[in-house]
């Protein structure tokens, strides 16, 4: 066993449930950071300050690989002269290492061009009031030995459901918990605990001389919402056994659906297009399509940063702008930027509250389950997994090489491997036929299966 970077001064329990430093020691470093860029002149500041601790534990075949404690600490600070900028990060959360920080970041800021933009986001864009409590701190007592039990227990599932499972590549598990400060000179502080827990399986199966693999996972803020190990661990070795026996396909034009976690990449693609850096850089196929029709009118995409336990969730982004449930698309129209307030001093437009990005995606789910999706399908590919990067954010175009099955009259005939499927993002859209209700895995974004009228397959 490797037991990698393990702090033997605290017990296991404490590395993976306490955070390090308590939230009020948190906002008194901000306090100090933004004390100190004061003193040296800045007309403005900004400084998040974080701490972390973990648990993880690696099994394979059903012995212990890696046991890991981790435990992080950081604080940054951004001063402005004006409109000059300059930022410094350190490890260090002592008094002397703040003052060499704030020391450096306006050193940096006095050689840096001025920039409009550069500055704070308006004070009255601030969270103010008491934060809401969106339930995200959930921290697990759990000891290295009970970690190890789980692991093993998702892997033993995987293993033994089938004598094709015939590798694994192993089972891991994971347990994290943090506290994250964000303040500004306009006298906004706010942070919150958080905790994030996880278990994830993959493993390999053999028909014939053919391998095969896939995965499957489970995650949550909070340990009772994690699925059974066990079912992890079978459903990993489900996914990896319909995989075997893929054939490759002819070059054709087909109906595609794409499974839920699959559909949920076609989701950022949308989200990245309409980020504040890439309209700004006129780098986006979306690029002045505010108010247009860029989806089927039954399509509604949505944020909530203000879900209780969502692994997304935050009551203020990284601007400390409060954040607010809205609509990203209605009745198929763009009615929403994705801006943070430099990205939207760019564009001449207010913040709407997403620096760090969007939180908690979800595209209101159609009638269809997984067996009607693939009826509406009719003669076409289900695709499961998609592989490579091709995806050009400035035109659209989209080409990723693919991997799922055949299907004819709405029954899956095969599974299917090494194609390529193609288009641009902007017609997908516009062609999307129908969202499935068969949203079935964990994250931040929800999404069923989508089905695309048509799109190029390339095979053999």
């Amino acid at each position: 066993m490797d037991n990698r970077n393990i702090d033997t001064a605290h017990p296991a329990t404490d590395a993976a449930t306490n955070p390090a430093e308590p939230l009020d020691r948190l906002r008194q470093k901000i306090q100090d950071l933004l004390a100190e860029a004061r003193r040296r002149g800045a007309s403005a500041a900004e400084a998040a300050v974080s701490t972390s601790t973990g648990l993880e534990v690696g099994v394979r075949l059903g012995e212990v690989e890696t046991v890991e404690h981790t435990r992080d600490q950081g604080l940054w600070i951004s001063v402005y002269f004006g409109h000059r900028k300059g930022s410094a990060s350190t490890s260090d959360l002592s008094m002397g290492a703040i003052r060499d920080t704030v020391e450096k970041a306006c050193a940096i800021a006095g050689h840096t061009q001025e920039d409009t933009c550069a500055g704070l986001a308006p004070a009255s864009l601030m969270a103010t009031g008491a934060l809401p409590d969106l339930d995200l701190n959930h921290p697990w007592d759990i000891d290295v030995d009970e970690a190890m039990r789980l692991a093993i227990a998702c892997e033993d599932a995987a293993r033994g459901a089938d004598p094709r499972i015939v590798n694994s590549e192993g089972a891991s598990f994971s347990s994290h918990a943090g506290l994250q400060v964000y303040g500004n000179s306009h006298g906004f502080v706010g942070g919150y605990p958080s905790t994030r827990h996880g278990l994830s399986c993959a493993v390999i199966g053999k028909q014939d001389d053919a391998m095969q693999r896939d995965h499957w996972w489970t995650t949550a803020r909070a340990p009772g919402d994690l699925d059974d190990p066990a079912a992890v661990g079978r459903r990993a070795a489900e996914r990896t056994l319909s995989r075997l026996g893929a054939r490759r396909l002819g070059t054709c034009e087909v109906p595609v659906l794409f499974r839920a976690e699959v559909a949920a990449g076609l989701l950022r693609h949308l989200t990245g297009a309409i980020h504040g850096a890439s309209l700004y850089r006129k780098t986006s196929f979306l690029l002045d399509r505010l108010g247009e029709q860029i989806l089927p009118a039954f399509v509604r995409v949505s944020e909530d940063p203000l879900k209780p336990r969502g692994l997304a969730s935050a009551a203020f982004d990284s601007d400390g702008v409060a954040t607010r449930p809205k609509d990203l698309v209605t009745d198929g129209v763009l009615s929403s930027y994705l801006l943070d307030h430099y990205s939207a001093c760019k564009l001449g437009l207010q913040s709407t509250g997403n620096a760090g990005g969007a939180r908690n995606l979800s595209v209101d789910l159609g009638d269809l389950d997984r067996d009607g999706m693939l009826r509406a399908l009719g003669t076409g590919l289900y695709v499961t997994e998609l592989m490579g990067q091709g995806v050009n954010n400035v035109t659209g175009d989209y080409s990723r090489g693919a991997s799922g099955f055949w299907v004819e009259n709405g029954e899956i005939c095969h599974p299917v491997e090494e194609i390529t499927i193609a288009g641009n993002l902007l017609d997908m859209y516009r062609g999307l036929v129908a969202i499935g209700n068969d949203c079935d895995f964990p994250g931040s974004t929800t999404t069923g299966s989508w089905l695309i009228d048509r799109m190029m397959v390339a095979g053999e």
